[in-house]
Formats: C-alpha cells, structure tokens, sequence
C-alpha cells in the first residue's frame, strides 16, 4: 500500500506547537493514516465525510478531496458520496462540499465549466484570475492568466494556469538578492528544480526560489491551479526562458 507521508504540522507549526505538530505528522497522517485495516481510497471517503458532517468546508477539505482523488475515488463516486452524507448531515453542507469538489474532480467538465469552478474556489481566496496572459504565452504550454496585485514596492501576481499548462524551464537571474517566491492559493500544481523530483503544491503551499535556480511551475495535469509569484528585490534582475518541460516527464505526475 502506497505510504502516507506529511509535513504539514512541523511546516506549518515546529516552532508555535511542535507537540501538535509531531502528532498530526508522526501519529495522525504516520501512524493512522498508514494503518492497513482500511484501504486508503475507504480512509479518504471516512475522512470527506467526516469533515463534511462537521460543516468544514476550508483548504482541509480541499486537501481531503484532492487526496480522495488521487486514491481512486471517481467524480461519479464522490457525488453519490455527497448527495447521500447531505440527507443525514444537512442540504448546505453537501452544497459547500459540490462547491469545491467542482474544482478537483475537473477533467471531464468543458473548459470554461473548469475555469467558472476554479474560479469560484479562487474567490474565496480574494484573488482574481485575471487575463490571458499573452506576453509570455510562448514559454508556457497551455493557457495561462496573469492578474497584477501591486507593482509598487515589489511585483506581486496572481498567476493561474488552466489544467496541464505549465512554463518553461527559467531562471531568475541577479548580482544580489532576487529570486521569488510562489504561495499557492487555490487549486493543485507542481513546482520542480533541475535535477530534484517534482514537488506538489496545494493551497497555503510556499516555495521559495533563490536566484540562479533552473525549475518550473505549473498546474496538475488533472487541476486548474493558481499561485502569487513574488518577485524578491535584487540588483540586476533578469529571466533567463529555457526549453518547454518534456511531456513524458510532464505526464507522469499524478
């Protein structure tokens, strides 16, 4: 059986509660998560239901439904899954929950269905999704869109991809200082150094990215995605566009 692994807890809280976050990383997603006795797909589906039933219907549940996903549970499962938990649990929850699940399970929707949905799940995170982002259109594989948030003291954008687009391999050049930094804020994607495996990036995830590193960024091949993309102040600054990523690679993330 595939092994549950998280970092979540010492990521998030190390230093403000490490106790809590031992627990939830070692005991709750080590321990438990990785008991044998219930298959993960089943585990996933206890879980959905679970928070459902309690009204959460934040980042945690997303991360549950995305979760839920990857471990084989269907849209058609997971609608039937909702519609029924929503008689016992309540009619709003199971709204909320259709709400999201609209944003993960998007492979089979018509693509401007995909991007209302995400859409709608960025809203909650205020950030909008902006328009076609054209200028750079030939250093990504697919449609992205670009939405300035402030120029001022430092380039902060709102960058979203539609599913399986992606940029190129780049590099952000400077004498000193430089780099960015990427805070995803809705939806699932990648983010890869040259040479390291791909690291999945899911709402709250924070990359940073020194000057001089070769990597890409982009969308899931199965999930709109959107991310800030901080530009860290440095002297001399450039981007340095590089080959497309190769779709064989590409296409063996999950």
């Amino acid at each position: 059986m595939e092994k549950i692994k998280q970092t979540a807890g010492r990521n998030q809280l190390g230093d403000f509660a490490p106790e809590f976050a031992r627990y939830n990383d070692d005991v709750l997603f080590g321990e438990n998560w990785n008991d044998p006795d219930i298959d993960l797909k089943t585990r996933c589906i206890i879980t959905v239901v679970a928070l459902m039933s309690s009204g959460i219907t934040d980042n945690s549940l997303v991360y549950h439904l995305q979760n839920a996903k990857s471990h084989g549970v269907t849209k058609a499962e997971i609608a039937a899954i909702v519609t029924h938990v929503g008689f016992y649990a309540g009619w709003p929850k199971a709204w909320a929950v259709f709400n999201l699940a609209k944003t993960v399970w998007t492979e089979d929707a018509p693509a401007e269905d995909a991007k209302a949905a995400h859409a709608a799940h960025a809203a909650q995170m205020v950030f909008p999704i902006g328009a076609p982002n054209d200028a750079f259109a030939q250093y990504f594989t697919g449609q992205s869109y670009l939405a300035p948030l402030s120029t001022s003291q430092g380039g902060i954008f709102n960058v979203t991809f539609e599913a399986g687009c992606r940029n190129n391999w780049h590099i952000h050049h400077a004498d000193k200082g430089g780099g960015q930094i990427l805070v995803c804020v809705a939806g699932r994607g990648y983010y890869q150094e040259w040479g390291k495996d791909a690291v999945e990036m899911k709402p709250g995830d924070c990359i940073n990215i020194p000057a001089g590193i070769k990597h890409w960024h982009g969308a899931a091949p199965d999930s709109w995605f959107s991310h800030l993309a901080i530009e860290v102040p440095g002297e001399n600054g450039s981007n340095e566009w590089l080959e497309a990523v190769d779709d064989t690679q590409y296409g063996d993330l999950k």
